[in-house]
């Protein structure tokens, strides 16, 4: 058994993210983290950035282009997740990070430790035994929070350090909190210490969300307000009660009841035979590090003894463990002095479930990863061998890895063009198809066009000194190729190239070196290559055929039209874009360019002919 943790690219994780709340980290080729990120559906969020065609900022496109591996932490809750990329910018400081890398944390509301303790908000922790609540990540929340608290009791909100000595000696005057009603006098001894103790166990009891009581109350309340028909105050109340809907007592994320441990969890797979590990690192309070391993096992290993592996190479490699760990099961054994036992309840059991749930997240991934590469493997070894029965039946020398297939299209030698479809491997490369418009040849005259875009193809090839293909494919019988291989014998490159053209009517196939045509059986597998390549040509030419063909006749309808010509439809064009656009226009739109006149025959002319010609460009 051994421990590993390869980065895995991007593209193929892509698929596999779980559309899940989470945390997900970019990290370069070094293997350290550039960026940290959010996101409530962690695969819709991610994908966008290698999404082609998305409007990325300069400074996004270039830390995209640095992301080597993708790491990723799922959570309960959007919240949570804020809180979590928090701590993780601040602890790894990553280059393209600049919002969280500052001091600043969520605001907490916190109870002091002190008589008649006062409530308040603040953003720092201090342990002198007093209580805190949250983390908040709106501070607007937390202030109604706060503002909530206030309305339901009387907690006194001045600085003074009361103590009741000192409120029996009468050392205070009533302060202008009392005076105003916010609070009932404490300082004076108008309200006993065990009075105002009973709301500040209210108030930690709706901070720990424990607000049945109140949401009652506060129902009641709205009621009776209703009823008078004061519905100002009974909203008051309601946006209260709405505020204790809402109200989560604490992120498992950040919790400051939670010191520094660390949390292991492990999960099998006996199909793969692999194990699948989660580590968590919380320093005071927050979880700043997460990690992912797997393992290879060998047979009959038990979870526990995958544990203690775990946990003894993160000691390792952090040097030292917590004093606390938390697991869901005992290891085999335990490295170092940590004081290592199983949650059954509480925030440490909703910490392992969270690792758990990690550890299993990944599993899923990997596992479908591994299958998805046995599929391409199994894919692999398959066109391997549907290429090299194409060799053998091609009588060539070499498996034609790269093939390169032509078509050409018009109608009735109009808007000619060509067509050229790259496989490798024996998969289309659809990044390297290419479209060609016939220059030098008027009318029907597919000899003629093949040859030029064939000499145009490879022309430009060799001038760049670029791979040439093994093999050319030519959508037609003896005269296609015939010309095809005399733009071939032009550039020298009849010897380095074999060129075969594939009729439709019988499905033989012609050799450029031999008039006797080649009949395979019609359930051969080179054969069915052969006219996958001449069908994708064929409806990669035609497509753009009929693009070329509709924009003509619109372009050419418009021309048609008195007092248009081809200053006036250039001005057109770039005002609406394109042709589509101008057919589509209203009068009014028109009368922004031309003149009212032109825009009325325009507007004629599309209402006599404009279906057809809509219908053409569209």
């Amino acid at each position: 058994m051994y421990f590993y943790n390869e980065m895995i690219q991007v593209s193929d994780q892509l698929a596999l993210l779980p559309r899940q709340c989470g945390v997900y980290r970019f990290l370069n080729n070094e293997g350290k983290v550039i960026y940290v990120g959010k996101a409530k559906d962690l695969k819709k969020r991610v994908s966008q950035y290698f999404t082609r065609g998305k409007n990325l900022s300069a400074k996004t496109k270039r830390m995209v282009s640095q992301v080597q591996a993708l790491e990723y932490t799922v959570v309960e809750t959007e919240s949570d997740a804020l809180l979590l990329e928090n701590n993780l910018i601040k602890t790894l400081q990553p280059r393209y990070n600049i919002l969280l890398k500052d001091d600043k944390t969520f605001p907490w509301i916190c109870v002091k430790n002190e008589p008649f303790p006062r409530v308040f908000q603040t953003r720092k922790i201090v342990k002198d035994g007093s209580q805190y609540f949250g983390p908040y990540t709106s501070g607007y929340y937390c202030r109604q929070m706060l503002q909530l608290l206030h309305n339901l009791y009387p907690l006194r909100t001045c600085s003074l350090v009361l103590t009741p000595r000192a409120v029996a000696a009468g050392r205070y005057r009533k302060c202008l909190q009392a005076h105003i009603g916010r609070c009932m006098a404490p300082c004076t001894g108008e309200e006993t210490m065990e009075q105002y103790q009973g709301y500040i166990s209210a108030v930690t009891s709706i901070l720990k969300g424990d607000v049945t009581s109140v949401r009652k109350l506060l129902e009641n309340q709205m009621k009776k307000f209703a009823n008078a028909l004061d519905f100002e105050q009974a909203q008051k109340l309601k946006e209260q009660w709405e505020i204790l809907t809402r109200y989560q007592s604490k992120s498992v994320i950040v919790n400051p009841r939670i010191s520094n441990l660390d949390v292991f969890s492990i999960t099998v797979d006996d199909k793969s035979s692999m194990a699948f590990g989660n580590f968590l690192r919380v320093a005071d309070g927050a979880v700043v590090q997460s990690l992912n391993v797997k393992y290879k096992l060998h047979i009959e290993e038990e979870p526990s003894a995958v544990l203690s592996l775990f946990m003894a190479e993160m000691k390792d490699k952090l040097e030292k463990l917590s004093p606390e760990v938390v697991v869901p099961f005992l290891p085999e054994a335990v490295p170092g002095d940590s004081r290592v036992h199983v949650p059954v309840r509480g925030d440490k059991q909703t910490l392992v479930a969270l690792s758990m749930r990690n550890a299993a997240n990944y599993r899923n991934e990997q596992v479908r990863m591994m299958e998805m590469r046995d599929r391409g493997n199994r894919q692999e070894q398959k066109n391997r061998k549907i290429l090299t029965a194409l060799r053998d039946d091609l009588g060539m020398k070499e498996s034609p890895v790269h093939i390169e297939c032509f078509d050409n299209s018009n109608l009735q030698g109009s808007h000619p063009v060509a067509a050229c479809v790259v496989f490798r491997d024996g998969v289309p490369s659809k990044k390297n198809y290419r479209h060609y418009t016939i220059k030098s040849v008027e009318g029907p005259d597919d000899f003629a066009s093949m040859k030029e875009v064939v000499t145009r193809r490879y022309s430009r090839i060799l001038a760049e000194s670029s791979p040439l293909p093994q093999l050319i494919v030519i959508d037609g019988g003896k005269g296609q190729l015939s010309a095809a291989y005399s733009a071939l014998q032009s550039l020298g490159l009849e010897h380095s190239i074999t060129a075969v053209g594939l009729a439709k009517r019988m499905e033989e196939i012609y050799l450029a070196t031999d008039k006797t045509p080649l009949f395979l059986d019609k359930n051969s597998s080179s054969l069915r290559l052969l006219m996958q390549l001449r069908n994708e040509a064929h409806r990669f030419g035609i497509t753009f055929h009929r693009k070329q063909r509709s924009a003509g006749f619109t372009r050419s309808a418009l021309l048609e039209i008195p007092g248009i010509g081809p200053r006036t439809l250039e001005k057109l064009l770039r005002h609406f874009g394109s042709l589509r656009q101008i057919s589509l226009a209203s009068r009014e739109e028109l009368t922004k360019v031309v003149s009212n006149a032109l825009a009325l025959k325009i507007t004629e002319w599309i209402g006599t002919s404009g279906t057809s010609a809509h219908q053409n460009s569209t």
